[in-house]
């Protein structure tokens, strides 16, 4: 296995990760807010990104977040997630329908 596979993997684990790699990935995603869903639950679902899923994506790199204006995009290590991405797209088929 390569160096860093199972920290790659790790953070792909969450769907709200995936979710939020998978937007950068094709340029849907700019700010917090377009990846807060309009359920219920919602503030429970922003709660959870700001105090678990975006710092962990921009600990490892994968995003930069600007804290302040909620801005997400690419961060400097995005291009070591970005195969991974495009393999789980191009796999989609073959995924559960669940998925991501």
């Amino acid at each position: 296995m390569r160096p860093g596979m199972d920290r790659i993997l790790g953070l792909l684990s969450k769907r709200q990760r995936r979710q939020i790699l998978f937007a950068l990935n094709k340029e849907r995603v700019e700010n917090e807010s377009d990846v807060v869903t309009r359920d219920s639950d919602a503030e429970k679902v922003r709660l959870e990104l700001r105090h678990n899923h975006l710092p962990r994506l921009e600990e490892a790199g994968y995003i930069e977040w600007d804290r302040d204006t909620g801005r997400i995009s690419k961060g400097p290590r995005f291009q070591e997630i970005q195969p991974f991405l495009e393999l789980l797209e191009n796999h989609a088929d073959e995924l559960p329908p669940d998925w991501p």
